[in-house]
């Protein structure tokens, strides 16, 4: 295999899953990685480059940060000891990180939400984000900016191709 591949060990910052809803409906203020606690058949699941952030959410309980309702499908070569695929996953942090997010959280209308879940030196890492909800307003602001972008960006490339 090539010097600096992405395939076999995962390295090199290659991106399992990424949850493209979470910037449109919130607004990320911070953001964090974290260490996920997963099973032996996780991790080949992951490696298969299957695992799914659509429906995930970060919580705090008892002291300690989960990511509730990602979904990790079992591994297909799997035995009856395969895991459940939206079990609760243990995030490792620091503990100021989880004091600081516990604290973020207490507000109505704000949330812990997974960014993206991705291999680093072949451990997997998710990014969470803490993000204050979008008013539907907000979201449309944010869409008519993209779209005169777009737009601008359209008329600059027709002019130079003149």
């Amino acid at each position: 295999m090539a010097k600096g591949s992405k395939r076999g060990s995962g390295d090199g910052g290659a991106t399992i899953a990424e949850n493209r809803r979470a910037r449109r409906e919130y607004e990320i203020v911070e953001t964090f990685e974290a260490g996920l606690e997963l099973r032996g058949t996780e991790v080949k699941s992951l490696r298969a480059g299957k695992a799914s952030l659509k429906e995930a959410f970060g919580l705090v309980k008892g002291g300690e940060a989960w990511l509730v309702q990602a979904h990790i499908p079992e591994y297909a070569y799997g035995n009856r000891h395969n895991h459940d695929p939206t079990r609760w996953r243990k995030l490792l942090l620091h503990r100021r990180e989880i004091e600081e997010i516990e604290r973020f959280t207490r507000e109505q209308g704000r949330t812990l939400v997974p960014l993206k879940l991705y291999w680093r030196e072949g451990k997997a890492k998710v990014l969470v984000g803490l993000g204050k909800g979008k008013a539907r307003h907000d979201k449309r602001r944010d869409e008519a900016e993209r779209d005169a972008q777009r737009q601008i960006e359209r008329t600059l490339k027709q002019r130079a191709a003149r």
